[in-house]
């Protein structure tokens, strides 16, 4: 150790180095990570579930309304994410994950008390949807943190753990929010109920303040129990030569098409089956396709340690394609027909196939880049080659954090996509004939420069 927290050697390739004292160290870190990255995720989808229950709160704002509040923290969310990639290796890990999860307890307060009087102006709303970005943005550099503690042979199992048990937060909030708005449960401290336009009495304050005891743990664990590394530090020039990569822009296209899509279905399915199966309660089943898709990521990505990313990724779009087929063939058309028992199993399907992609997808960012570097640096000496490697590990972790943020989008697009169709057609169709045409091209890209025979960067 040099500093308070910070490691000053780090040599996790070194077999010996890796069991006597890395495993252990890199153990703590991502254990502590994981519930500050749930919690992250479950401030973001706040209002895939706020935005349900608003007007029967006694609000009045159109559905145009409402699918924009579920589809503004996935777009400053993604925003965010640009930056929080480079903060890390600028500010160090162990700092950078106490401050930003510090940062969400300011929407959840602040929607706590816009909730508890309905003349609340909707600018309010929009700016506390946009602020519960900062959740979205926090996963950008949480992945690109525990890529520096794992060794290559474990990249897929460390990111997958990360991320799929952050992804938790997804299925927490739609379970757990229905839950604690029902019930009196911080008492006159909160204030009040409101009485929905069912008469059901309402604590719509309960969706922010439940998670604000759990916020101020987490950065306390983050702060005493996390580390930072030297050898992970770097400038932003270093980083930044991932913006004249091809691969980092090709892999931001392809995690659009598997992050995105988990985070935008995530955001949007609560709404979309409100006002295509309005004879449901949404709520009963929302949090099922984010539990399964989050715990899915984990074994995608041990999955893809073992057959290769690539492969995995390739066959998630085949599966994803027929999927939106099927989606389609299950909605009611013009109000008339549909099936919600067919549209939720292959919701759910969809969901474990993105959750699959999303570990696939990050298995191989740290692959395609060692080759790339081991090919260029093959006539150097030992020092250059591991400058090489060095370089290698800085630009793979820069670009998880910077995918992930493009990635993100789909969660704006994808909300957005729904609500623009149903107000110009009167119905979803269209959003998804564009999400096959998208995922045609995910698939295009994956087979040609990754899958197929003679790939330019096999993984």
């Amino acid at each position: 150790m040099s500093r308070r927290g910070e490691i000053a050697d780090w040599n996790i390739e070194d077999g010996a180095f890796w069991a006597a004292t890395g495993r252990r160290i890199a153990s703590r870190n991502l254990w502590i990570s994981i519930p500050a990255l749930l919690l992250a995720f479950a401030v973001w989808m706040l209002f895939s579930v706020v935005a349900v229950k608003l007007n029967q709160a006694g609000f009045d704002f159109t559905t145009d309304q409402l699918f924009w509040l579920t589809a503004l923290p996935a777009l400053s969310g993604a925003t965010l994410r640009i930056f929080y990639s480079f903060m890390v290796p600028i500010f160090g890990g162990r700092r950078w994950t106490t401050i930003s999860t510090a940062l969400l307890m300011i929407p959840v307060l602040w929607l706590a008390f816009a909730v508890r009087d309905p003349s609340t102006p909707y600018w309010h709303f929009i700016a506390i949807s946009i602020l519960c970005g900062l959740g979205g943005g926090n996963f950008a550099s949480s992945m690109a943190n525990i890529s520096f503690f794992y060794p290559k042979s474990m990249q897929g199992y460390a990111l997958g753990m990360n991320a799929g048990l952050g992804n938790l937060g997804v299925s927490a909030v739609q379970f757990l929010v229905p839950a604690v708005i029902t019930l009196g449960l911080f008492g006159a401290l909160a204030g009040g109920p409101q009485t929905g336009t069912d008469g059901q009495r309402l604590w719509l304050q309960n969706a922010g303040l439940v998670w604000l005891p759990l916020l101020a743990a987490s950065s306390l664990a983050a702060w005493f129990g996390m580390h930072d590394l030297a050898s992970a530090r770097s400038s932003f020039n270093e980083q930044a030569t991932i913006f004249r990569r091809k691969h980092n822009w090709l892999m931001c296209w392809l995690y659009v098409g598997t992050f995105g899509s988990f985070i935008g279905f995530s955001a949007a399915f609560p709404l979309l089956v409100k006002t295509q199966f309005p004879g449901v309660n949404a709520l009963h089943y929302a949090f099922l396709g984010p539990l399964l898709g989050a715990l899915a990521r984990p074994a995608g990505g041990w999955l893809a340690d073992r057959t290769g990313g690539a492969a995995l990724t390739f066959w998630v779009f085949v599966l994803m394609i027929a999927g939106i087929v099927l989606k389609l063939y299950f909605l009611p058309h013009h109000g008339v027909g549909g099936s919600f028992a067919g549209f939720l199993a292959v919701t759910i399907a969809m969901f474990v196939l993105t959750g699959v992609g999303n570990g696939s997808t990050f298995r191989m960012i740290p692959v395609i880049f060692r080759t790339l570097h081991a090919r260029a640096s093959a006539g150097l000496d030992a020092a250059g080659q591991a400058a090489a490697q060095r370089q290698a590990g800085i630009e793979s972790a820069a670009v998880v954090g910077f995918s992930s943020a493009i990635g993100a989008y789909g969660g704006f697009f994808i909300p957005k996509s729904y609500g623009s169709s149903i107000a110009i057609t009167g119905g979803p169709e269209a959003a998804f004939y564009g999400f096959i045409a998208f995922y045609v091209s995910c698939l295009g890209i994956t087979w040609w420069w990754y899958f197929r025979r003679g790939a330019e960067a096999p993984c």
